[in-house]
């Protein structure tokens, strides 16, 4: 905590004397653009660290490519809401639109051949930094700016010449979502305009209430209710969409506060967050925000394309989870009461089937205060609903995905000794979901696996579970429970029950014993099979937690070798291909979705080092690029920006609550980790002449940790957090011995 507010005063000065300028900083290698076409489903708009809003633009809603509600390859922007989803694979949010507009009240967005209010943009005018975004509205030349602080969009329109009045429309009905239960939206005065929205879709029931404050009186309010417009002034018992004519002399600003607790709590947000500040001052501020959070990683690269790739990642894994408590502490509970937080910050919104493998890995280490808020996030939950998240948005559970991947998070915090939450609460949370007999957990403690047609996903989630119970295990052993860790270390090794060694892939298996007829590894499932989001090749390897095991159930080191080669080497079919996650291909390797993650790596423990730090150079090179279609699948709340970071700095946690990492290929020419403690962990890339790395020098010569010898494929938590020097010795041909 003391490191964040001294980094933050050092900024502020470095700001104040360099007017803010974005180039020499780190934020200023960052680009928002990035993963935004193709399947990254980024949102390019404004925010600030793990912050409650988003000002973006929506190009499209409720399907694929816009799940983040903009896709960069459209021609139409709808409007800018205040919510929205990082990188999933699922539509929702997208809440509280706020579009400026021209001419006569319209209520509806249209379509591309007969628009309505959405407006036509081009890229050439699209400008996107942390904290800040802004493009300009083609045919209206209305230029739109949007900033933001915690709780709060900051607005700012410039209408160009227009001889139409110009106006803004707020709809309420606009969402990523299937719907809403209920909705209004009006003047309250001259200057401000509050409503809200409570919607149902991918999150099964939430509510945001805004205040907009405009710098301008309205002149004339247009409401629209259940189709019909009513007269200006005319009012109706639910209005969901209003348009409000105002001067347009000068620049209009819009500030909007938003909370999920009543429109009072939003002004209460805006008040607070806004009062008195102007734009720039809120913009500078996010700039700030974001310098200080990207901070804790000052990393150098051969060229501005790395450090953009880079930099951006360490963003993207900074947009969620979000902040849930307004100013006062009061937020709307995953009981859907009001509550008030007693103990600092509450978050939502958690992919833990992704985020879990290298996410929160990288907020233990980077800003650990910050992993420490959301466990306290989820006992909170747990305390009203009885149950941690699995894959919970907008303080409501999904179900979306497997696992009980909050255990991995909750055992590395209290692994790693981080404090501030209580452990043997945490551990009966911890054993609530892994002893809840729901998704198959019921079937995993009967049969020792969860047999095929009995629960979907069975072999996924025997896998999943299997590495749950391991980390369920090492913390009973924390915390002295030697019967349980026992039992749960059982648990942990129930993976072989599920991996059929005469074919040498874990598969299907059927109640009474037999392996499920017929077996095609090459067969990609969705949410209703034997695997989620990919086959037997690309969850085969999901033993994170007992690799000797692994190892063993291969046949040894050069076995496992020879399928890893078969796997990056096996092309898949088209007709295999049956769901949109499994992207970034290498043979049956994706990199596109998370099981595979792990995987290059995993040459570390058949024997050839060399073919991991070979292989995680060649998926960094082919799927990340400096350019809006950089990110080859879902960033999935910041998993797939991860692995890069780690993977850029030459290690990964292969297995989170293990405290060790597994050695890979450096990208970086040095890095200096900024620890909790005021310590410094420094990564340096040399050649063996002493002369700058290539991008050729992707094999490690040598290794030297504090000026010693430094042997072996795995590098230790504790020597990280004891500070000192790694340096890796890099060369262009593998060093096989």
């Amino acid at each position: 905590m003391k490191r964040t507010a001294l980094l933050t005063t050092l900024l502020l000065c470095i700001f104040t004397l360099n007017g803010c300028r974005q180039g020499p900083t780190l934020a200023g290698h960052v680009d928002p653009m990035i993963g935004t076409a193709y399947n990254g489903h980024v949102f390019p708009g404004a925010t600030v660290p793990f912050g409650m809003v988003s000002p973006s633009p929506d190009t499209g809603l409720n399907d694929w490519q816009h799940c983040a509600g903009y896709h960069y390859d459209d021609d139409f922007i709808l409007g800018f809401s205040q919510t929205h989803m990082s990188g999933t694979g699922a539509t929702d949010m997208c809440d509280l639109l706020l579009m400026p507009v021209c001419g006569d009240p319209v209520f509806d967005p249209g379509t591309a051949e007969q628009p309505g209010y959405r407006a036509h943009y081009s890229h050439e005018s699209e400008s996107a930094r942390p904290g800040y975004y802004a493009v300009t509205l083609d045919e209206e030349a209305i230029r739109c700016e949007m900033t933001a602080s915690e709780r709060c969009a900051y607005y700012r329109f410039s209408f160009q010449g227009q001889e139409q009045c110009p106006g803004l429309v707020f709809d309420m009905l606009h969402g990523n979502d299937g719907g809403i239960y209920e909705a209004d939206v009006r003047c309250t005065d001259s200057h401000h305009i509050e409503g809200f929205r409570r919607s149902y879709g991918f999150i099964s029931n939430h509510v945001w209430y805004f205040c907009a404050e405009l710098s301008e009186p309205v002149v004339v309010a247009t409401g629209w209710a259940d189709g019909k417009t009513l007269a200006p002034g005319e009012t109706a018992e639910r209005m969901t969409r209003l348009h409000v004519a105002v001067p347009c002399e000068k620049p209009l600003q819009v500030r909007i506060g938003v909370s999920t607790v009543s429109c009072e709590a939003a002004r209460a947000n805006l008040h607070a967050e806004l009062g008195g500040k102007s734009f720039g001052d809120i913009a500078r501020a996010a700039a700030l925000k974001w310098e200080a959070a990207l901070s804790p990683i000052q990393a150098s690269f051969g060229t501005e394309e790395e450090a953009r790739i880079f930099y951006t990642a360490l963003y993207h894994t900074m947009v969620v989870p979000n902040l849930i408590t307004d100013v006062d502490g009061s937020y709307r509970g995953w009981d859907k009461e009001v509550h008030r937080c007693p103990e600092g910050d509450y978050y939502t919104n958690y992919s833990l089937w992704d985020t879990y493998r290298a996410v929160h890995p990288l907020y233990n280490l980077i800003c650990p205060e910050r992993n420490v808020a959301f466990v306290r996030s989820m006992l909170e939950r747990y305390r009203q609903i009885g149950m941690l998240p699995i894959n919970e948005y907008g303080t409501c559970e999904t179900f979306c995905m497997i696992g009980y991947h909050a255990v991995p998070v909750m055992a590395d915090a209290i692994l790693q000794d981080m404090g501030g939450f209580d452990y043997e609460e945490a551990w009966a949370a911890m054993k609530a979901i892994a002893e809840d007999p729901d998704r198959g957990v019921g079937f995993y403690k009967q049969y020792g696996y969860i047999p095929t047609g009995m629960e979907p996903s069975s072999v996924s989630k025997t896998l999943e579970y299997a590495y749950d119970d391991w980390c369920m295990a090492q913390v009973a052993r924390k915390l002295g429970k030697t019967e349980e860790a026992a039992y749960f270390d059982a648990r942990a090794g129930q993976f072989a029950n599920v991996f059929d060694v005469s074919v040498g892939f874990t598969r299907p298996r059927l109640a009474d014993g037999r392996w499920k007829e017929p077996f095609n590894p090459l067969r990609t499932a969705a949410h209703d099979q034997d695997f989620i989001e990919g086959n037997a090749w690309q969850y085969t390897f999901y033993i994170p937690h007992d690799r000797a095991r692994m190892v063993a159930l291969y046949g040894g080191p050069s076995a496992l070798a020879a399928k890893l080669d078969e796997m990056f080497a096996t092309e898949l079919s088209a007709e295999d291909i049956v769901v949109p996650d499994v992207s970034g291909l290498i043979g049956q390797y994706a990199h596109g979705n998370e099981p595979c993650h792990h995987v290059a790596y995993l040459y570390n423990d058949a024997g050839q080092p060399w073919k991991t730090q070979e292989m995680v150079a060649r998926i960094k090179k082919e799927m990340y690029k400096d350019a809006v279609d950089g990110l080859c699948g879902n960033d999935d709340c910041g998993q797939m920006s991860a692995w890069y970071v780690w993977s850029a700095l030459g290690f990964y946690p292969v297995c989170p609550g293990s405290g060790m990492f597994d050695i890979g290929s450096p990208s970086v020419r040095s890095a200096v980790l900024h620890l909790p403690d005021g310590k410094t962990f420094t990564i340096r890339t040399v050649t063996a002449s002493g002369a700058e790395t290539s991008p050729e020098d992707i094999y490690i010569q040598s290794m030297h940790l504090n000026g010693e010898p430094f042997s072996g494929t795995v590098l230790s938590l504790s020597d990280i957090l004891a500070g000192g020097e790694l340096v890796f010795t890099m060369g262009p041909s593998p060093k096989e011995s």
